[in-house]
């Protein structure tokens, strides 16, 4: 009589379990970096989405109102304002104050209105309750876009000539040909602007 065939039972040795430990480790390691990649970039891609939507709309909101500048000087508390007003940095005063026609539409009113970059690097927006102000009126101010190093603007005159206030003479016409909008983020991006107006 034969015996039957002894089947032998054999497991996996100390080695070959660490090392398939080792192995599956180093999967999770480069997985788990992977992910954490992947959430970076994502969460870097959402900044900046939110970072150039903000200034898009400052600049639709900038041209929008310069736009609808009006050549029509303004009674304030010092005398009579130019329609347009453009300031250095160094002077009192916002940087830029004009008047403004009402939109088409209807939604907002003729206001003298202006830009100003504050102290906690935010583009302020001074809007007075009309155009010609009372001598105790204040303007309301929103900031309108943050994160601002640098705030400049320079006017276009008939000359086709770049100059940094405005009225730059007695010759000036009340609103430029052109403005141009220089803004330095705080993350170093440098962007300039020419918006043409309807002087």
């Amino acid at each position: 009589m034969k015996n039957a065939p002894r089947i032998s039972l054999r497991g996996f040795t100390l080695i070959e379990l660490l090392t398939a430990m080792l192995i599956l480790s180093l999967l999770a390691l480069m997985s788990y970096r992977g992910l954490g990649a992947v959430l970076d970039a994502r969460e870097h891609i959402t900044r900046e989405t939110d970072k150039w939507r903000q200034m898009s709309s400052f600049f639709a909101r900038f041209e929008r109102d310069i736009q609808l500048a009006s050549p029509r000087p303004v009674r304030s508390a010092s005398g009579i304002a130019p329609a347009w007003l453009g300031r250095l940095a160094t002077t009192s005063g916002p940087r830029l104050e004009f008047s403004r026609f009402g939109s088409a539409e209807g939604v907002d009113m003729p206001r003298r209105l202006a830009y100003q970059l504050n102290e906690k690097q935010e583009v302020e927006l001074w809007l007075w309750p009309g155009l010609d102000v009372a001598t105790d009126a204040q303007p309301a101010r929103y900031p309108v876009l943050a994160g601002v190093t640098k705030f400049e603007l320079q006017y276009l005159d008939v000359n086709f000539a770049w100059v940094d206030i405005w009225p730059a003479s007695p010759r000036d016409t009340p609103i430029p040909q052109a403005v141009q909008l220089h803004i330095v983020l705080v993350s170093g991006e440098e962007i300039v602007r020419v918006f043409a107006l309807n002087s």
